[in-house]
């Protein structure tokens, strides 16, 4: 057998994990938040003053909001259950060592803090959770597209052949969600009467990056023969043009319906594209061909995973739309978060119930054809996952509030009640755009997202052309991870310390 054929094999065929252990998993990248931000606390808290070296601010991102995931998809798998529990309980530790070392100087009762904390304030404009979000989503991909070509990575958590959940097969859609819920129909002010189809032509136009992107992957990947899953989205498709086309539809859909009612149309696109899977012929399609012997003649035939499934992503877009309105609702204090982090966990535990009825009496989780259960299952995780991080940047806000004058990157800053907000110059040496500005990994790779992607993919490719990852070693594997993705960190940090950001369209 061929070296294509063998990595085509070795992602092949695969029946994903369990919901249990992707909702382990995702708990993971919070938990690294909270750890860094607990850890450049307690830095102030000795110092004095705020880590300013970019060298080690850079070190400490890397080793502690990329690492572990590195470890915890390859080597550290198998005790997956047991890393939320270790970083908790060193997250917990660090807090104790804040708070006892504050209560030395400062002597402010844990009462009064908890009080504090009810009340105070957090900067309505901001919201660190989304931006956090969407960059981890990033990373996890990059780690994901790459790790998977290694034996390391466990054969459960690569995507499902045609049924499954596959921690892989969560990325793709939670990809469609995070570019929904900062799309510009979300970003419009509500006040704000404007032409129902005056950003439309501007969206078309703003596509074509993704579609450039998608034709230069698959000219790339024709011509040197490089290995792929066929029945991921087709022989000619790619995930390229599946954002590209998912942003275009749903621009024309919003368009055309109230985006406060894009639930909606969720919904009824989700049910609907079930509904014809079930009574039609279309899922033997999808999964066989036409002839049903798995024909790739005609372009159709070729694509038809690509091309159907477009339906339960636009699904899954215009969900995401609804989170993203209900998200930009100004809210000022912390109490407006946990009453907001309420919602949208008893909004979760509806959806697994959806997904229980769903699976039981539709169709089981099928990324290939984007079916209800997939779309329903995509939405509930990213919502359990976005709740945990607005729970990790409320523990840092709890943590700052005995800490006066102490400043985390990509999370709320907070501003306890009665105290004077300073005046932008005062604040821009912190926060704005001066010299002074910190250079945090989570800002540099949210400046260029799109380039990180397309980096993480150009450089996968070098490494598979380079590398035999299917017959690597453990250590071999790992380093060669760390460095793949501390390359791509290291360009997205760079670039941010020159303030350079690469958008030209």
């Amino acid at each position: 057998m061929s070296q294509k054929l063998l990595k085509e094999a070795f992602i092949s065929n695969l029946n994903g994990t369990s919901l249990l252990e992707i909702s382990v998993g995702l708990s993971l990248p919070p938990l690294c938040l909270l750890c860094r931000g607990l850890l450049l606390i307690l830095y102030y808290v000795h110092y004095g003053k705020p880590l300013s070296s970019r060298k080690y601010s850079l070190l400490l991102d890397f080793t502690v909001l990329v690492s572990p995931l590195l470890f915890s998809c390859t080597v550290l798998s198998s005790v997956i259950f047991f890393i939320p529990v270790i970083l908790a309980a060193f997250c917990a530790g660090i807090f104790s060592k804040i708070y006892s070392q504050r209560q030395r100087d400062t002597r402010v009762p844990f009462r009064q803090i908890v009080k504090d904390f009810q009340q105070t304030h957090v900067d309505p404009e901001y919201i660190p959770a989304i931006t956090v979000f969407r960059v981890y989503i990033n990373v996890l991909t990059s780690i994901c597209i790459l790790a998977v070509d290694f034996p390391q990575y466990p054969r459960r958590y690569a995507k499902a052949e045609t049924y499954g959940t596959g921690i892989m097969d969560f990325g793709v859609g939670a990809f469609i969600f995070g570019n929904a819920l900062v799309c510009p129909e979300v970003r419009q002010k509500a006040c704000v009467a404007q032409p129902k189809f005056r950003n439309l032509a501007k969206q078309f136009f703003s596509v074509w990056p993704l579609v450039f992107l998608g034709v230069g992957r698959l000219l790339t990947v024709k011509s040197i023969e490089y290995h792929e899953h066929t029945s991921e989205y087709g022989v000619h498709w790619n995930f390229f043009f599946t954002l590209a086309f998912v942003r275009l539809a749903a621009s024309l859909l919003l368009a055309i319906f109230p985006k406060n009612k894009s639930w909606i149309v969720a919904v009824s696109l989700a049910v609907l594209y079930q509904l014809i899977l079930n009574t039609t012929s279309l899922k033997t399609f999808v999964l066989h061909g036409s002839n049903g012997q798995d024909t790739r003649a005609g372009f159709v035939n070729a694509n038809r995973e690509g091309l159907l499934s477009l339906c339960g992503y636009l699904a899954i877009y215009m969900a995401s739309v609804q989170v993203g309105l209900y998200l930009l609702k100004r809210r000022n204090s912390v109490q407006d978060w946990v009453e907001a982090a309420c919602s949208l966990l008893l909004a979760v535990l509806v959806l697994f119930v959806s997904l229980h009825l769903s699976q039981a009496h539709a169709d089981p989780v099928s990324r290939r054809m984007a079916n209800l259960s997939f779309c329903i299952w995509v939405v509930a995780h990213c919502l359990a996952f976005f709740v945990c991080f607005i729970a990790a940047d409320l523990a840092l806000v709890f943590a700052q509030l005995p800490v006066r004058g102490c400043v985390v990157p990509s999370c709320w800053n907070a501003e306890p009640p009665g105290s004077r907000k300073r005046p932008a110059a005062e604040a821009a040496p912190l926060g704005g755009e001066g010299k002074l500005r910190p250079v945090c990994l989570i800002g540099a790779v949210n400046s260029n997202q799109l380039l990180f992607f397309l980096l993480a993919n150009v450089m996968t490719g070098i490494v598979n052309i380079v590398v035999d990852t299917i017959h690597s070693r453990a250590a071999f594997a790992l380093c060669v991870l760390h460095l793949y993705m501390f390359f791509n960190c290291l360009i997205m940090y760079t670039l941010q310390a020159k303030n350079i950001v690469l958008k030209f369209w």
